[in-house]
C-alpha cells in the first residue's frame, strides 16, 4: 500500500494530482505562459517515497530536477465542489518534491506528448509526514524552501501561488471526483535545478514540516 501520514496516522494514498505553472516566477524561468485556470497532470502512487528514502535517477535520464510543493491531502470525497466549501474537504498538508526528468520532458514537450514518463518514475514523489489542516490556519502564508547539500536552491512563500487552494480543489473536482487520500501538489516556485547522485535534499514548508531524501543513480536503461 502506498500511503501518506497525517499526524502519524497512515492513510492510503490515492491519485497524485500535480499543478503546473502555479507560481509566476517558475513559469517565467521555464519560458511558459500562465493559464487562466489551473492545469494539472497525474503521477502514479508508486512514485511515492518517504523521508530517509532515495530518489533514484533512472538510466534513461541525465537531467533530473527537484520541485518543492505544498501537498494538499483530501479527507472528504466530492465532485463539483464549490470554492466556498472546498476547504471542508482538506484533511491535511505535507511537503512534496515533484521530481522531473527534464530531458525526457523536453522531448515530450517538443513532440506535443504527455509528461507521464518524465514525471512518473518510481521514487519521483517524495512526501513528508503530513499535519492536519487545523494545524495550518493559513496555508497561503508559509515559507517554502528546498536545500541541496545544505544550500538553498528554492525559497519562496506559498502566498505567491497564482491560484488559491479552494479554487484549485473546485476546478479539479469539476473534472474528476476527489477521493479521500488524493494528493494535490500545488506547484513549485522558482529555482528548480539538477540533482546528481550523492546529493542530500531537504525540503520544508512553514509549520507543515520537512523531508530529507538522498539521490542515487540506476545504471540500467529499461
Amino acid at each position: 500500500m502506498t500511503f501518506v501520514k497525517i499526524d502519524g496516522k497512515k492513510i492510503e494514498a490515492g491519485k497524485i494530482i500535480c499543478l503546473l505553472r502555479s507560481y509566476r516566477a517558475h513559469a517565467e524561468e521555464m519560458g511558459s505562459k500562465v493559464s487562466e485556470k489551473p492545469e494539472f497532470f497525474l503521477k502514479p502512487g508508486t512514485a511515492i517515497i518517504h523521508g530517509g528514502d532515495e530518489i533514484i535517477i533512472p538510466g534513461e535520464s541525465d537531467d533530473v530536477h527537484h520541485e518543492v510543493e505544498l501537498a494538499v491531502i483530501i479527507g472528504k470525497p466530492g465532485k463539483n465542489i464549490s470554492v466556498e466549501t472546498a476547504m471542508e474537504h482538506v484533511a491535511g498538508y505535507a511537503v512534496m518534491i515533484d521530481v522531473t526528468a527534464r530531458d525526457i520532458q523536453a522531448v515530450a514537450k517538443k513532440a506535443g506528448k504527455p509528461w507521464t514518463v518524465a514525471k512518473g518514475f518510481d521514487t519521483f514523489a517524495p512526501i513528508s509526514d503530513g499535519v492536519s489542516a487545523s494545524r495550518v490556519p493559513d496555508p497561503r502564508n508559509l515559507e517554502i524552501w528546498l536545500k541541496v547539500n545544505g544550500q538553498y536552491r528554492q525559497r519562496s512563500c506559498t502566498g505567491m501561488m497564482i491560484y488559491s487552494i479552494p479554487e484549485i480543489i473546485s476546478h479539479i473536482s469539476g473534472i474528476m471526483t476527489l477521493e479521500a487520500g488524493d494528493i494535490i501538489a500545488t506547484g513549485t516556485p522558482e529555482g528548480v535545478s539538477r540533482l546528481v547522485p550523492g546529493d542530500a535534499v531537504t525540503a520544508g514548508i512553514g509549520s507543515v514540516g520537512e523531508i530529507n531524501v538522498s539521490v542515487s543513480k540506476c545504471p540500467v536503461k529499461r
